[in-house]
């Protein structure tokens, strides 16, 4: 398995729409390869300390923290998938009209080492 992970803020006020989009691009994601997406809305998230992930997005008072994930069966299925999302129209009009700022998303590429549902 090999894990597309993001962190971004987004505006408390923009919950709903962050969530309908999250329904819009699901399919669109899994069209292109990933087995599973997950987004998730901050519950308890600590804002002191040296690092946080209020921090790494810089979040505002007003903005909440949303971890998410894609989980592709490898990276080379994750790469072309990324390519042809570039190309995707649909995407590229998706990416035009998010409810927060793309600027301060943190996005990279994980290689799964550890999998409590599958032996190592």
């Amino acid at each position: 398995m090999y894990v597309q992970g993001y962190v971004t803020a987004v505006p408390k006020k923009n919950k709903n729409d962050y969530i309908e989009l999250a329904k819009r691009i699901v399919p669109l994601f899994q069209k292109f390869g990933a087995t599973r997406v997950v987004d998730a809305w901050q519950d308890d998230v600590p804002n002191e300390g040296q690092t946080s992930f209020y921090g790494a997005v810089k979040a505002e008072e007003d903005e909440a923290v949303v971890l998410s994930w894609l989980e592709y069966p490898s990276k080379e299925i994750r790469d072309k998938a990324n390519r042809e999302m570039d190309q995707d129209p649909e995407l590229q009009e998706m990416w035009k009209n998010m409810p927060f700022d793309v600027k301060r998303m943190i996005s990279g590429g994980f290689e799964s080492i550890m999998d409590s549902k599958k032996p190592v």
